[in-house]
């Protein structure tokens, strides 16, 4: 039982990893020994936090735009070259888009959902070979989608595209958990709430006492949250759970 949150030693691939969300992942994963590759669009960016999580552990830069399916098998191929498997895919990278109905453009649903939701189908396809090459029996690779709790009830912000998008990675988490467990690969996703992030940083500032004071918990989430279901989906803890959506909210979608 004592090694039972235990990364030490897995590979993982964390999305998005060089801010919010995907950074507080992948810091704790860093730091709690696991070998972890962070992609984002813009290299720079990308380069400068590996170097500072590699100060805590193994971390190294590829950077990528997962728009497109051509970059997220580009992004793959850079993975297998490096490594023979990989035990944990954290599929974070995102985007929103917010303006009221009237004015809301097509554009928007065009770059939100290839973002959001098919580059999260993109990459976890071009990965299973390295998926599968990690799974043992009783120790699955997984595969984390990072959805939103406004795939789970109505945002306070008219962000149409984005809510749509995290309610489907939620159910492509289900479809997804189905068709590769036999492939000795779990599938889940984690519906955060408000974090310090610049995704929520426009919330945050219009909103901050609203939303805490709808919290249950009466705070906004810190880093560690995120980090521990992180850690906890990723090792022997949560190796019999697959296909499950897990809000990490402090209670506000209960409401």
């Amino acid at each position: 039982m004592k090694d039972l949150f235990s990364i030490q030693g897995k590979v993982a691939l964390v999305t998005g990893g060089s801010r919010g969300i995907g950074l507080m992942i992948a810091r704790g994963y860093v730091e709690n020994g696991a070998k972890v590759y962070i992609s984002s669009r813009k290299q720079e960016v990308c380069d400068k936090v590996a170097a500072e999580l590699s100060q805590h552990g193994a971390c190294i830069s590829l950077p990528a735009d997962l728009a497109s399916e051509a970059e997220c098998n580009r992004l793959a191929a850079a993975v297998a070259a490096r490594e023979p498997a990989l035990h944990i895919l954290v599929n974070n990278a995102g985007a929103n888009w917010g303006a009221p109905i009237a004015e809301y453009p097509d554009s928007a649903w065009d770059k939100v959902l290839a973002l959001n939701l098919k580059s999260v189908f993109h990459l976890t396809r071009a990965l299973l070979p390295q998926l599968e090459k990690a799974a043992k029996p009783g120790d699955p690779a997984r595969v984390i989608n990072i959805g939103s709790i406004d795939g789970l009830k109505p945002p306070l912000l008219e962000t149409y595209a984005y809510s749509a998008s995290k309610a489907a990675v939620h159910h492509m988490t289900r479809v997804l958990a189905i068709q590769l467990a036999s492939r000795g690969i779990a599938v889940n996703a984690v519906a955060p709430g408000p974090f310090e992030s610049k995704m929520m940083a426009e919330t945050l500032d219009r909103f901050r006492d609203a939303i805490i004071g709808s919290c249950p918990l009466g705070r906004i989430g810190e880093p560690e949250d995120m980090a521990g279901v992180a850690i906890y989906l990723a090792s022997r803890a949560g190796a019999y759970v697959t296909g499950t959506v897990i809000p990490v909210d402090g209670g506000i979608s209960t409401r």
